[in-house]
C-alpha cells in the first residue's frame, strides 16, 4: 500500500502533535535525531515495529535501537542493568550512545530481531526528546532508508526516498553529527564497543576507568553490522591520493570526487566536493555528500581515504561498508 506522506515541521506545534498522534496510533514517522534521521514506530506496539521492517525492506533478525525519554526509563526495557551503564548514561545522554544491555523478560523480540538483548538510548536532538517527553513515548527509530542505503540526514532525503512507505516526516532540520551513533556492548561483564561512532573509545574510557575493547570486525548482531551497510546506489571505491590522481588522468569513466587535497590543475570530474580534513565535520557531511555524489549522474564515485587514526574510526567503518562490494 503506498501511503501519502505527510511533511510536518517541527517549528510548529501543530505539527509535532500531528507527529505524536501518528506514533500513538501506530504509523510510522520519521523523526530527527542528533545522528541521522530515523524510522520511527512505538517501541511498545508489535504490529507498528513489524512495520519498520517492512518500509525499510529489512531483514526481521537485524535488530532495532529504542530511543527513550530519560536514562530512568532503562529499567522499562532492561534488566541487571551495571553500574557502568548508569556512569555511561550520566556522561554521555542526552547524546549519541547506544547501551547494549540485557532485556527485560516482558520486552517483545521484535525490537531486538529475536535476541535477549537490548540497544537503549536517550537522543540530545531537542524535537525529538521533546516529543519523547512531553508524550512519554518510547520508540523504535533505524535510519530512515531503504535498508543498506545512505542514512539520511535531512528531511528531504527521507521523503526522496521513503515516500510512500510512511506516514510523515518531521523536518527538524540537518543532523548535527550525520553519523549512526556509537553502540557499547554491557552483557556478560565486558565493555565493548560494536559500532564505532561520534563517541570515541577515549571518552568511554575516561569516564570508565578502565580498557574499553574495540574490535575492528565482529559476529555481533547489532544494528549496521553487515559487510554492505551506508551504500550509494552508485558504485563507490575509496582510494589513496595517489590512486585518484591516476584514475584522474586515466579514466574515461564520469567520476563524482571527494577528496582532501586540491585536485591537480589540469583535471576536472565530472562532481567534485572538497572534504573536510577533520573527523568530525567529515562525518557530518558524509552521507549528505555521497547522496549529492549519487545525484549527480556519475558512473563512479570515487573518496579520498581519511587517515587509519583513532579519531577517524566510525568514519571508517562506515566507508569500509559503504565501499563493499558482493564477489
Amino acid at each position: 500500500m503506498v501511503l501519502n506522506t505527510l511533511m510536518l515541521h517541527s517549528e510548529q506545534a501543530k505539527d509535532r502533535q500531528i507527529a505524536a498522534e501518528l506514533l500513538k496510533q501506530g504509523k510510522l514517522v520519521a523523526v530527527p535525531t542528533e545522528t541521522v534521521y530515523g524510522l520511527a514506530a512505538d517501541a511498545r506496539n508489535k504490529s507498528a515495529v513489524n512495520n519498520i521492517f517492512v518500509a525499510k525492506g529489512r531483514p526481521s533478525d537485524h535488530p532495532l535501537i529504542v530511543h527513550m525519554h530519560a536514562a530512568s526509563a532503562m529499567h522499562d526495557w532492561a534488566q541487571d542493568i551495571p553500574a557502568e551503564a548508569f556512569a555511561l548514561a550520566q556522561a554521555f545522554w542526552p547524546g549519541p550512545l547506544t547501551l547494549l544491555l540485557k532485556k527485560a523478560d516482558h520486552v517483545d523480540t521484535v525490537v531486538t530481531g529475536g535476541l535477549d538483548t537490548i540497544g537503549l538510548r536517550v537522543p540530545s536532538h531537542p524535537v525529538l526528546l521533546n516529543l519523547l517527553v512531553t508524550h512519554q513515548l518510547a520508540v523504535a527509530a533505524p535510519s530512515a532508508n531503504p535498508y543498506k542505503q545512505l542514512s539520511p540526514t535531512s528531511a528531504r532525503q527521507v521523503m526522496e526516498t521513503m515516500a510512500g512507505k510512511l506516514d510523515a516526516v518531521l523536518d527538524g532540520g540537518d543532523c548535527q553529527f550525520g553519523l549512526e551513533s556509537t553502540i557499547v556492548s554491557l552483557v556478560n561483564g565486558a565493555v565493548q564497543v560494536l559500532r564505532a561512532g561520534p563517541v570515541s573509545v577515549a571518552q568511554l574510557e575516561a569516564v570508565l576507568k578502565q580498557k574499553v575493547q574495540c574490535p575492528l570486525q565482529h559476529q555481533v548482531k547489532v544494528s549496521g553490522n553487515v559487510a554492505a551497510h551506508y551504500q550509494p546506489k552508485t558504485r563507490l571505491r575509496c582510494v589513496s591520493a595517489g590512486e585518484l590522481d591516476e584514475l584522474l588522468k586515466d579514466t574515461t569513466q564520469l567520476l563524482a570526487v571527494l577528496s582532501f587535497s586540491d585536485l591537480s590543475a589540469n583535471t576536472e570530474p565530472h562532481w567534485h566536493c572538497s572534504m573536510p580534513t577533520n573527523a568530525q565535520d567529515f562525518g557530518r557531511v558524509l552521507y549528505k555528500q555521497l547522496y549529492l555524489a549519487d545525484q549527480s549522474g556519475a558512473e563512479l564515485i570515487v573518496l579520498e581515504m581519511p587517515p587509519l587514526d583513532d579519531q577517524w574510526a566510525a568514519v571508517q567503518n562506515r566507508l569500509m561498508r559503504a565501499a563493499y562490494q558482493e564477489d
